[in-house]
Protein backbone atom coordinates (compact mmCIF):
# COMPACT_ATOMS: atom_id res chain seq x y z
CA UNK A 1 0.00 0.00 0.00
CA UNK A 2 2.41 3.16 1.29
CA UNK A 3 6.00 2.85 0.59
CA UNK A 4 8.70 4.68 1.33
CA UNK A 5 11.20 4.99 -1.86
CA UNK A 6 14.48 7.22 -3.38
CA UNK A 7 13.41 8.56 -7.02
CA UNK A 8 15.87 10.95 -9.07
CA UNK A 9 14.30 13.63 -11.57
CA UNK A 10 15.47 16.15 -13.77
CA UNK A 11 14.28 19.93 -13.05
CA UNK A 12 14.59 22.28 -14.63
CA UNK A 13 15.11 26.28 -13.48
CA UNK A 14 15.23 29.50 -15.35
CA UNK A 15 18.36 31.51 -14.57
CA UNK A 16 16.61 34.25 -12.73
CA UNK A 17 16.21 31.70 -9.68
CA UNK A 18 19.95 31.57 -9.58
CA UNK A 19 21.29 32.87 -6.14
CA UNK A 20 21.52 32.15 -2.49
CA UNK A 21 17.92 30.42 -2.22
CA UNK A 22 18.44 28.18 -5.68
CA UNK A 23 17.79 24.93 -3.49
CA UNK A 24 14.78 26.02 -1.80
CA UNK A 25 13.58 26.97 -5.41
CA UNK A 26 14.15 23.30 -6.54
CA UNK A 27 13.04 21.94 -3.63
CA UNK A 28 9.62 23.88 -3.84
CA UNK A 29 9.57 23.52 -7.76
CA UNK A 30 9.47 19.62 -7.25
CA UNK A 31 7.23 19.41 -4.85
CA UNK A 32 4.57 21.20 -6.90
CA UNK A 33 5.87 18.81 -9.82
CA UNK A 34 5.84 16.02 -8.24
CA UNK A 35 3.31 15.72 -5.23
CA UNK A 36 0.10 13.93 -6.34
CA UNK A 37 1.67 12.71 -9.73
CA UNK A 38 1.00 9.23 -10.61
CA UNK A 39 3.57 6.87 -12.67
CA UNK A 40 2.58 3.19 -13.24
CA UNK A 41 6.00 1.99 -11.98
CA UNK A 42 5.92 3.60 -8.54
CA UNK A 43 1.75 4.47 -8.14
CA UNK A 44 0.80 7.49 -6.96
CA UNK A 45 3.17 10.11 -5.20
CA UNK A 46 1.58 11.02 -1.76
CA UNK A 47 4.51 13.19 -0.02
CA UNK A 48 7.87 14.35 -0.69
CA UNK A 49 10.11 13.37 2.53
CA UNK A 50 13.38 15.14 2.05
CA UNK A 51 16.05 15.59 -0.75
CA UNK A 52 19.09 13.45 -0.31
CA UNK A 53 21.24 15.06 -3.35
CA UNK A 54 21.02 17.49 -5.63
CA UNK A 55 23.65 17.47 -8.60
CA UNK A 56 25.23 19.81 -10.50
CA UNK A 57 23.58 22.05 -13.27
CA UNK A 58 23.98 21.27 -17.18
CA UNK A 59 23.31 24.37 -19.10
CA UNK A 60 20.75 23.64 -21.74
CA UNK A 61 22.06 25.59 -24.99
CA UNK A 62 19.88 27.87 -26.80
CA UNK A 63 17.35 28.56 -24.05
CA UNK A 64 19.41 29.29 -20.63
CA UNK A 65 17.40 26.78 -18.47
CA UNK A 66 19.89 25.07 -16.17
CA UNK A 67 18.75 21.21 -15.00
CA UNK A 68 19.20 19.59 -12.25
CA UNK A 69 19.08 15.73 -11.11
CA UNK A 70 17.42 15.40 -8.34
CA UNK A 71 17.63 12.74 -5.93
CA UNK A 72 14.72 12.28 -3.33
CA UNK A 73 12.86 10.31 -0.89
CA UNK A 74 8.85 9.91 -0.83
CA UNK A 75 5.86 8.24 -0.01
CA UNK A 76 4.30 6.45 -2.56
CA UNK A 77 0.65 4.53 -2.31
CA UNK A 78 0.27 1.55 -4.82
CA UNK A 79 -2.78 -0.79 -4.71
CA UNK A 80 -2.12 -4.16 -4.78
CA UNK A 81 -4.22 -7.52 -5.95
CA UNK A 82 -5.23 -9.10 -2.95
CA UNK A 83 -5.36 -5.76 -0.59
CA UNK A 84 -8.17 -4.82 1.78
CA UNK A 85 -9.03 -1.29 1.59
CA UNK A 86 -11.34 1.19 2.99
CA UNK A 87 -13.06 3.51 0.60
CA UNK A 88 -16.12 5.73 -0.13
CA UNK A 89 -18.26 5.58 -2.15
CA UNK A 90 -18.53 8.25 -5.32
CA UNK A 91 -20.53 7.00 -7.97
CA UNK A 92 -23.61 3.82 -7.89
CA UNK A 93 -24.68 2.95 -11.71
CA UNK A 94 -27.06 -0.87 -12.63
CA UNK A 95 -23.45 -2.36 -13.16
CA UNK A 96 -22.13 -1.58 -10.02
CA UNK A 97 -20.32 1.22 -8.03
CA UNK A 98 -17.37 3.16 -8.17
CA UNK A 99 -15.42 4.09 -4.81
CA UNK A 100 -12.03 6.29 -4.21
CA UNK A 101 -9.92 5.33 -1.67
CA UNK A 102 -7.25 8.26 -1.74
CA UNK A 103 -6.25 8.85 -4.87
CA UNK A 104 -7.21 5.65 -6.67
CA UNK A 105 -10.89 4.65 -8.18
CA UNK A 106 -11.95 1.03 -7.79
CA UNK A 107 -14.98 -0.47 -9.44
CA UNK A 108 -17.09 -2.91 -7.78
CA UNK A 109 -19.66 -4.83 -9.44
CA UNK A 110 -22.40 -5.70 -6.77
CA UNK A 111 -25.52 -7.29 -6.33
CA UNK A 112 -26.38 -5.00 -2.61
CA UNK A 113 -28.08 -1.60 -2.92
CA UNK A 114 -25.46 0.70 -2.29
CA UNK A 115 -25.95 4.89 -2.15
CA UNK A 116 -22.92 7.27 -2.70
CA UNK A 117 -20.82 8.68 -0.45
CA UNK A 118 -21.16 4.88 1.69
CA UNK A 119 -17.95 3.91 3.42
CA UNK A 120 -17.30 0.53 2.20
CA UNK A 121 -14.52 -2.10 3.07
CA UNK A 122 -13.25 -3.91 -0.61
CA UNK A 123 -10.76 -6.27 -1.69
CA UNK A 124 -8.66 -5.03 -4.86
CA UNK A 125 -8.86 -8.45 -7.15
CA UNK A 126 -7.39 -7.00 -10.20
CA UNK A 127 -5.11 -4.15 -10.86
CA UNK A 128 -4.57 -2.27 -14.78
CA UNK A 129 -1.04 0.03 -14.54
CA UNK A 130 -1.09 2.93 -17.62
CA UNK A 131 1.80 5.20 -17.76
CA UNK A 132 -0.15 7.85 -15.63
CA UNK A 133 -2.80 5.92 -13.74
CA UNK A 134 -3.75 2.70 -11.72
CA UNK A 135 -7.28 1.55 -12.56
CA UNK A 136 -8.47 -1.45 -9.63
CA UNK A 137 -11.80 -3.85 -9.76
CA UNK A 138 -12.70 -4.83 -6.46
CA UNK A 139 -15.30 -7.26 -4.60
CA UNK A 140 -17.32 -6.96 -1.13
CA UNK A 141 -18.31 -10.37 -1.41
CA UNK A 142 -15.83 -12.73 0.98
CA UNK A 143 -15.77 -12.11 5.29
CA UNK A 144 -15.78 -8.95 7.10
CA UNK A 145 -16.08 -6.66 3.68
CA UNK A 146 -18.81 -4.37 2.86
CA UNK A 147 -20.71 -1.47 4.06
CA UNK A 148 -18.75 0.25 7.01
CA UNK A 149 -20.67 3.40 6.87
CA UNK A 150 -24.53 4.10 5.14
CA UNK A 151 -25.42 8.04 5.43
CA UNK A 152 -29.01 7.10 4.48
CA UNK A 153 -29.58 4.96 7.09
CA UNK A 154 -29.24 7.87 9.51
CA UNK A 155 -31.31 7.87 12.73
Amino acid sequence: MFFHIVLERNMQLHPRHFGPHLRDKLVSKLIKDVEGTCSGRHGFVVAITGVEDIGKGLIREGTGYVTFPVKYQCVVFRPFKGEILEAVVTMVNKMGFFAEAGPVQIFVSNHVKIQKESEVRLKIIGTRVDATEIFCIGTIKDDFLGVISDPGAAV
